[in-house]
């Protein structure tokens, strides 16, 4: 089942004032007038980002998102967001290895076909990229709607955790970390590029905010279902209010196989901290939509101007 929500821009000027967020279904966003549509878009970028459950097939992953790049693309989005892991989630250790291939390759190259065939920016966020025979990079790629690819990130922070009551994870046993911070300027403002255990770690954000003129943070994800309950909302409106920036933060959702599972619940928040889009089934596959403000952004930070209140301090 496919299942979409949009949020309109007369949301975000009241979002501030409310006490709890609320989401907007489409159907409820398309009795607005064209000429308020019009006008809103001009200081507006629309997103989209993608819930789904990624499985062991190339194949099968590249039908789902390429459905769903069709149906963000005809809504209007400029840019779409993957979760981590889009193309492939292995079912036995070591499959991740075996099917990673370089950026230039066949698999990724699809996927810039299919941002220039659908005229949408892509954030495909978590691909195995190959590094040598027994290891890859978890790389967040954003490709451009000409099919180019604009930014590469390397996953920095691995997830090498027992999580309680749950599995133990050793993501540093095959994933080489990268080094570097990535922003990238894009239709829909600069981009902040993470992968999900980053999400743990403010400083990343708040370089990329700070010294790298972040407006939106991409927080691509595959969180567990223990760690998902217990964290992950508040990580999300933490790193938005303290950042004022804009996160958009697409999921893997519900089982792959027999040993994973994934929380899901793709969210979009503004830089008040509120979130201003989710799916309503938390494990569904689908997309949500919203529209960047950046008229709402740049309120936000004249009002509380933490960027000039900062205290260089290195503890």
């Amino acid at each position: 089942m496919t299942s979409s929500c949009f949020v309109s821009i007369d949301f975000f000027a009241k979002v501030a004032a409310s006490p709890s967020p609320r989401v907007i279904s489409r159907a409820a966003a398309s009795v607005q007038s064209p000429v308020t549509m019009a006008s809103a878009a001009k200081n507006t970028a629309r997103v989209a980002a993608v819930q789904m459950t990624s499985v062991n097939d190339l194949a099968a992953n590249f039908a789902t998102c390429s459905r769903l790049v069709k149906e963000a693309a005809s809504a209007g989005a400029t840019l779409i967001c993957f979760p981590e892991n889009f193309s492939y989630v292995g079912a036995k250790e070591g499959d991740s290895v075996r099917v990673a291939e370089p950026l230039d390759g066949p698999v990724m190259q699809r996927y810039c076909s299919l941002a220039r065939d659908s005229n949408i920016w892509l954030s495909l966020g978590g691909f195995q990229e190959r590094f040598d025979e027994t290891r890859l990079c978890n790389t967040h790629v954003v490709i451009d709607d000409a099919g180019v690819i604009r930014s590469t990130y390397r996953k920095m922070h691995l997830f090498d955790v027992d999580v309680p009551g749950g599995s133990s994870y050793k993501e540093s046993s095959f994933t080489v970390p990268g080094k570097d911070i990535v922003a990238v300027d894009s239709p829909v403002g600069r981009l902040g590029v993470t992968v999900c255990y980053d999400l743990r770690f403010p400083k990343i954000y708040q370089e990329l905010r700070f010294n790298h003129g972040a407006q939106v943070l991409l927080v691509p994800s595959a969180f567990t279902k223990v760690t998902g309950e217990a964290h992950w909302e508040v990580l999300l409106r933490a790193r938005a209010i303290e950042t004022q920036c804009y996160v958009i933060a697409a999921a893997q959702a519900g089982k792959h196989n027999e040993k994973r599972e994934s929380y899901g619940d793709t969210v979009i928040i503004d830089p008040w901290g509120s979130v201003v889009a989710r799916l309503p089934d938390r494990v569904s596959t689908g997309i949500v939509m919203a529209d960047i403000d950046f008229s709402f952004l740049d309120s936000v930070r004249t009002k509380m101007p933490i960027d000039k209140h900062r205290k260089p301090i290195d503890l």
